[in-house]
């Protein structure tokens, strides 16, 4: 007899959850007003530039309004509003 009850597979747990919606809102040359989602990431992917605010779930924002530019620089991917 065994002390352990045998319990179901752990694929089938949680099968009906929605994606979390990551990646990016805005492109290169979009136009963006202030507030305005640019990127939801997990962790720094991108990073922020002038214009952009990062949130504490690492979400870029913009800061005011602009036009999107994304760079690299010292070869880390930067988002910027200009």
């Amino acid at each position: 007899m065994s002390t352990k009850s045998g319990g179901s597979s752990g694929a089938h747990q949680g099968a009906n959850q929605r994606g979390k919606c990551r990646g990016l809102k805005a492109g290169d040359g979009q136009n963006v007003k202030s507030g305005a989602i640019i990127i939801r990431q997990r962790g720094t992917q991108f990073h922020p530039g002038s214009g952009v605010g990062l949130g504490r779930d690492y979400t870029i924002f913009a800061t005011k309004e602009g036009v999107v530019k994304f760079s690299t620089k010292l070869g880390k991917k930067v988002v910027s509003v200009l």
